[in-house]
Order: C-alpha cells, then sequence, then structure tokens
C-alpha cells in the first residue's frame, strides 16, 4: 500500500436532528478500489455526499490529496473535484446531448483544447468502455447499462485520480451489472485510478473490491478484504451479508433506519 489518497478522520453529520455519520474512520490508498456498504440509513450515501463536498460535516476532516476538502470554500472543491469524477446511480446523461457531445462536456468546461482534440478523447474513452461507433446516438436510443458505460466514460473523461460510483449496478440486469464490474475493476488496474464504490450489492462488493468498509449507525462496523468480510464473527456484518432476519438487527430498527435514508434523500432535493 502507499500514502492514502484519501483521510477521513471523526466525521460526524447530522440531517434534520438525525445523527447519520457518528465518527467515520477511513483511509482510502492510490489505486485501490474501495467498496462502502451497509444496509438502508447507515450513513454511506451521506458519506459519498460528504466526499465529493456536497454536504460539510459538524465534525471531522475529509483530505483528498492532502487537501482538506471539509474546509474547502467552493472555488477551492471545485479546483478538488477537476482531479476526481463521478458516476451517478442514474447516469445522469444529459438527454438532449448526444454520447459524445455528453463524454466531451467535462472537456470543454475544464480545458482549451482543440475541438479536434477532443474528438479523439471522446472516441478513446468511449472504446474504453466498449462503445466504439456510439459517438451520435442519443441517451433515449441506448440501454440502461450503455447509459452507464457512456457515463464511466465521461467520468475518466478528464484522467481523474479518484472515481466514486453511487450504486453502478442500480437497476441492472446481473449480466450487465457483472459487465459493469468488469469496468471498474479493468479500468482501475489499467488506469492506476482510486475508486471508491458506495452499494449494498453483495456480488458485486466482493467481485471488485480490494478492501471493504462495512458501515453501521454511523461507523465503520468492519473493515477488510472481500475473504476477511465474508468471514468476519462481527455479528451485524454476519447478519447483513446472510440476510439474515435474526441477528443484532431488527424489523423497528431496519423501519426506522429506511425512514431516515428517504428523510436523506427527501433533505438533499430540498
Amino acid at each position: 500500500m502507499t500514502s492514502p489518497v484519501i483521510r477521513i478522520a471523526n466525521v460526524h453529520k447530522t440531517l434534520g436532528g438525525r445523527p447519520i455519520l457518528n465518527g467515520i474512520d477511513l483511509e482510502i490508498y492510490e489505486g485501490e478500489t474501495m467498496v462502502i456498504m451497509g444496509g438502508s440509513g447507515c450513513g454511506k450515501s451521506t458519506l459519498l455526499r460528504t466526499l465529493i463536498g456536497l454536504l460539510k460535516p459538524e465534525q471531522g476532516e475529509i483530505h483528498i490529496f492532502d487537501q482538506d476538502m471539509a474546509g474547502a470554500s467552493e472555488h477551492e472543491k471545485n479546483n478538488i473535484r477537476k482531479r476526481f469524477g463521478m458516476l451517478f446511480q442514474s447516469a445522469a446523461l444529459f438527454n438532449s446531448l448526444s454520447v459524445g457531445d455528453n463524454v466531451a462536456l467535462p472537456l470543454r468546461e475544464h480545458t482549451r483544447l482543440d475541438p479536434g482534440i477532443i474528438k479523439i478523447i471522446v472516441r478513446v474513452k468511449l472504446k474504453l468502455v466498449g462503445l466504439t461507433g456510439f459517438e451520435n446516438f442519443m441517451p433515449y436510443q441506448i440501454s440502461g447499462g450503455m447509459k452507464k458505460r457512456v457515463a464511466l466514460a465521461r467520468a475518466i473523461a478528464l484522467d481523474p485520480k479518484i472515481i466514486f460510483y453511487d450504486e453502478p449496478g442500480a437497476g441492472l440486469d446481473p449480466i450487465t451489472a457483472s459487465m459493469i464490474d468488469h469496468l471498474i475493476r479493468d479500468l482501475s488496474k489499467k488506469l492506476g485510478i482510486t475508486s471508491v464504490v458506495v452499494t449494498h450489492e453483495m456480488k458485486s462488493a466482493f467481485r471488485i473490491a480490494d478492501r471493504v468498509a462495512v458501515l453501521h449507525k454511523g461507523k465503520v462496523a468492519a473493515l477488510g478484504t472481500s475473504s476477511e468480510i465474508e468471514n468476519s464473527q462481527n455479528p451485524y456484518v454476519r447478519q447483513f451479508i446472510n440476510g439474515e432476519i435474526e441477528g443484532p438487527v431488527s424489523f423497528e430498527e431496519t423501519k426506522e433506519d429506511y425512514l431516515k435514508e428517504i428523510f436523506d434523500d427527501d433533505f438533499d432535493e430540498r
């Protein structure tokens, strides 16, 4: 392992009076694929939003590339964001733009490259995700899995050092989800990218992860390799990975976490 590119220390975040993150400590190293997983309301989505600077923690530190994301101004955050990519759960493509224009957007916004050079880069990025020749297609003309791949091509357009993934397999059939997992792993190794993947999909997590962080009640309940997590004796981890009803998490607690997650989503939409 090299030095961490992301350092999270004692991070706390409350939304609407509800504690969501309760002292998160985590280090993510250069070139590794870190999967963050856990049940509904465990804090994984809030942690992701906090990492990319959409939410500000009340307490704690977040350092990305040794820069303080938690204490940065919006201008400073934008400069840090130029060094990482983001794959949203819904792909978040612009329906009025072609596939090629969606991928080209960050290049046009953040560089002064000649249009001809941008066109070449777009072709290269689409080739990396297996979509050669799709530049002129519109988002409505391609499948959900292809949209995710276009979004991934856009996320790597500026050659980021880190990519954040929010539920990359959500809404996809098992074969397509497996294809996306393969792309994540392949691009991480080929391009030396640090990948941070938020998911609740067990098969996906164990397929792509170098390490897994399991969150519970806003804390890191377990951290280790896929094998270590699979063989963990932590009662919550055992219940979570086996999908068991009996265990430390009751039905009422799960319902409360679900309601908390809905509130969290509503909070971000306001």
